[in-house]
């Protein structure tokens, strides 16, 4: 099988190139497992995954169909509606889901998850490693939120998969739209907040 020209065979080449790496890197080896690297690394996977399609739907696929919906002897947009949009949410909604739990679980697994809630403000002086990265988590919680609660529920409705009047349609697009504008705008700080927590902040 060529990995090159399916995403399950590309996704398992990657993992068996990580596996490798892993052994060859001087002090790896499968001897020293490490679970607080192994959950780190699941959650930049996953979100790279969830906030990568955050950036496509904002930056390329929205103003991509708003072009094609006004190009009116153009081939508009149903087949990025039909055939991109469902796969791209599907890997959207999941990578969301996958990020929170690895996140929650590298938290809890280094004993920072209830100083990450209380923001760094559970002892007598203020942890700034939880603050920051609580504040991250905050963000991607709200981020979160908006995916399943805002965003999904409305694409559905968009894309047909629930039944909805042309009215119903255009609020979904709305609130759609708004929910992932407030997910693309919250990413930043996010980000900086995720990076900064260990590295420190870039000011």
């Amino acid at each position: 099988m060529n990995p090159l020209t399916s995403v399950p065979g590309a996704i398992i080449t990657g993992v068996i190139l990580a596996i490798l790496a892993m052994v060859v890197i001087p002090g790896g080896g499968f001897g020293q497992f490490n679970e607080l690297s192994l959950a780190r690394w699941f959650h930049i996977l996953s979100g790279i995954t969830w906030i990568g399609l955050l950036y496509y739907f904002n930056v390329v696929q929205v103003p991509a169909l708003a072009a094609a919906t006004a190009d009116k002897g153009g081939p508009g947009g149903a087949g990025i509606a039909k055939y991109v949009a469902p796969r791209a949410l599907f890997w959207f909604r999941w990578g969301a889901v996958a990020t929170l739990a690895t996140g929650l679980w590298y938290l809890a697994r280094s004993a920072n998850l209830m100083g990450a809630i209380m923001l760094g403000m559970g002892g007598e002086s203020v942890n700034l490693y939880q603050l920051v990265i609580g504040i991250g988590m905050w963000l991607g919680a709200i981020m979160f939120f908006n995916v399943w609660v805002l965003i999904w529920p409305n694409q559905k409705k968009i894309l047909g998969l629930t039944p909805a009047t042309d009215d119903q349609k255009a609020a979904a697009r709305k609130t759609a739209l708004y929910a992932s504008r407030t997910n693309f705008i919250l990413s930043i700080p996010m980000l900086l907040c995720m990076g900064s927590a260990s590295h420190g902040l870039p000011f």
